[in-house]
């Protein structure tokens, strides 16, 4: 099964692709950037496109995504919402399987802990993928987690599809 893990935003989008066919193995990851001097509608085009050219390329048959949570700066969180709701309608195209999780669900899948740390994290992304080092960026690494996470949560129950 390919997995398409994703951490929203919307100047910077983390995308992770990993096969469980193959144990596991990192297929691609990455960001989608969006220029700060564009205006919000087409930082949101550049999002879905950026995430058409991945569905065509790539042909996950789940996508893993990060549930919002509360945010201090009201001003952020609308626009991540906004985000999240195109990237969600984009994959919605292209597969039927779209699950969710919380941070808290995707630290304790990788590291047995719910308030695991940044470094924590990296590590056992590295780790359990096998790479030499840590995803860069880190929204990247975030990506992968959240494929991780799926990939070892039985994603039959459907408790998280949206």
């Amino acid at each position: 099964m390919r997995i398409l893990g994703i951490d929203p935003g919307y100047g910077i989008v983390g995308y992770g692709i990993i096969d469980t066919h193959k144990n596991n193995y990192v297929v691609d990851y990455g960001v989608i950037e969006t220029p700060k001097e564009n205006t919000f509608p087409e930082r949101l085009q550049t999002i879905a496109e950026g995430f058409r050219v991945l569905f065509e390329t790539y042909k996950p048959d789940e996508v893993a995504i990060e549930e919002l949570f509360f945010f201090h700066n009201q001003t952020t969180v609308i626009p991540v919402a906004e985000a999240r709701g195109v990237i969600i309608l984009t994959a919605k195209k292209y597969c039927d399987r779209l699950f969710e999780y919380t941070p808290m669900q995707v630290k304790q899948a990788l590291t047995g802990n719910g308030r695991a740390d940044k470094k924590q994290m990296q590590f056992m992304v590295k780790t359990i993928l096998g790479l030499e080092k840590v995803p860069k960026p880190d929204d990247a690494a975030d990506a992968l987690a959240l494929a991780i996470t799926h990939s070892q949560i039985n994603p039959y129950l459907n408790d998280n599809m949206i």
